[in-house]
């Protein structure tokens, strides 16, 4: 039995700063982070699967082929989160499972075995009155289209769209959201510029073909998506940057422009104006003339997009580097000799923040939450915003059945009150989605940072609901941030 099961949920938020009516408090994961199962029923391997077990890469020698097993454990995983009183659950659906014969000619045939995991996962959901959110790419590239070039193919957006195409028309009677990509800046620059993350190339003019491949696979994938299931809404969630500088010069402050234009204009500006930033074009010459770039390319990704989601974990301050000395590389990225900021790496550095960190050794400041939410409202008005990523890893140690997760809590009340603040100046923020549901494979650092409200024994499959899920409990129950104690 669970602790769970033990301590029951907050009864409620006593009287505070109220959430607007009808606001969806959620919950996140990812499936190569928690599902396991990684060669059950039909399903291939993924990048991360490749990943994961080349020695070296990731921490501790770790692998999802387990993770928390969620694959096989999810009812019990939906009855935590109807304790809890969560309105909506955003999961990715693994395409591996969907069509693991796929190559860079054909999506191959369907793994209806895989499509009915999902089917009865959604069905669970929604009896148990939770709405699912449904994530189409989290990263697990099946290994085949690697193989065939990855991203940097024009044809992996192509099956990318396909495969959305088969995904929404088995779940787009009952899913009302589908979110084609999640931060494709984490799959373009870290996957092909950096090589922390899956596949681990360390190309830079391989991380701007991706960079298109991901923005024309979200335009394809719309489209596909509204043919299938024409009353569903689509969303794209990106790791948007609040870029600022301490630094005075003009360099500094272009230095902000630089890191503003790779993390957030690359990816905004051809999904919502169908263009790509000159700037960046122009920085970046000298690694790639991005011939890559078809024409009538940005009309596909310009396509009518019903929800922003905007992660946001951590600042990102940046200043010029005068190319003396080494360079400060805190940037929360898993800095390594290749660095994700093509074409300005060389003229730019993240020099380390004073003051408080998560386990993950990023900068706590949650004025950033307020600040990318307003930003993105002044510039595209009317676009409706969800917080689909927030959350913090910090060190949890189960005491007595307990998880006494005190900093997590002040984070997140922290972040939610900047969500609060952002709503109250104007921005249309419907929802917020906390990450992460449960402890799980965190990437390159393996099981040795734990983000989720609901720990994890790894060897056990145990589930224990930490303190800060019975706070966000009281939240969720109230709509509205507790008022502050005496």
């Amino acid at each position: 039995m669970t602790t769970t099961e033990e301590r029951p949920t907050a009864a409620g938020a006593s009287t505070g700063r109220a959430f607007p009516p009808g606001f969806v408090w959620g919950t996140a994961t990812a499936a190569y982070q928690v599902e396991g199962a990684a060669a059950e029923d039909g399903r291939t391997p993924s990048i991360w699967d490749t990943y994961s077990h080349t020695p070296g890469k990731v921490s501790g020698g770790d692998t999802g082929d387990v993770a928390d097993d969620h694959y096989h454990r999810f009812r019990e995983d939906i009855a935590i989160m109807k304790r809890l009183g969560l309105a909506s659950y955003r999961f990715s659906v693994a395409w591996p499972r969907i069509t693991p014969q796929v190559s860079a000619d054909s999506l191959g045939p369907v793994n209806e075995a895989g499509l009915r995991f999902y089917s009865v996962l959604v069905d669970e959901l929604l009896a148990a009155g939770i709405e699912p959110a449904v994530t189409l790419y989290h990263w697990d590239l099946p290994q085949a289209l690697e193989d065939a070039g990855g991203w940097t193919s024009r044809a992996t957006a192509e099956r990318f769209a396909e495969y959305a195409e088969v995904v929404a028309g088995a779940l787009g009677d009952r899913v009302r959201t589908f979110i084609t990509l999640n931060e494709p800046w984490c799959s373009a620059y870290l996957g092909y510029a950096s090589g922390v993350h899956a596949p681990g190339r360390t190309e830079p003019a391989a991380a701007l073909a991706a960079v298109h491949h991901l923005n024309l696979a979200h335009g394809l994938g719309a489209a596909a998506v509204r043919r299938a299931a024409p009353t569903a809404r689509v969303a794209l969630t990106l790791n948007l940057a609040w870029v600022r500088t301490e630094g005075t010069a003009d360099a500094d402050h272009d230095a902000v422009r630089r890191v503003d234009g790779l993390q957030n204009r690359v990816f905004l500006d051809p999904v919502l104006r169908g263009s790509y930033p000159a700037d960046v074009l122009a920085d970046t010459a000298a690694v790639s003339d991005w011939s890559f770039v078809h024409e009538g390319d940005l009309q596909l990704i310009h396509q009518p997009l019903d929800v922003l989601g905007v992660n946001y974990y951590s600042p990102t301050v940046v200043r010029a580097w005068d190319g003396s000395g080494p360079r400060a590389e805190a940037d929360g990225h898993g800095a390594s000799t290749h660095s994700p900021w093509v074409g300005s790496h060389h003229l730019i550095e993240f020099p380390e923040l004073p003051g408080h960190r998560t386990a993950m050794g990023w900068s706590v400041d949650a004025r950033g939450m307020t600040e990318l939410l307003l930003r993105v409202h002044r510039e595209n008005p009317g676009l409706e915003l969800v917080v689909t990523e927030n959350g913090a890893a910090y060190e949890d140690v189960v005491v007595a059945g307990q998880v006494h997760d005190l900093e997590r809590t002040g984070y997140l009340r922290d972040h939610l009150a900047a969500v609060l603040d952002a709503v109250e100046a104007g921005a249309p923020v419907t929802g917020y989605y906390l990450w992460s549901f449960l402890d799980n494979f965190e990437w390159g650092y393996g099981f040795s940072k734990r983000f989720g409200i609901v720990h994890v024994d790894y060897a056990t499959q145990q589930r224990t609901v930490k303190d800060s899920a019975l706070w966000y409990a009281g939240v969720v129950a109230g709509n509205a941030l507790p008022a502050p104690t005496a």
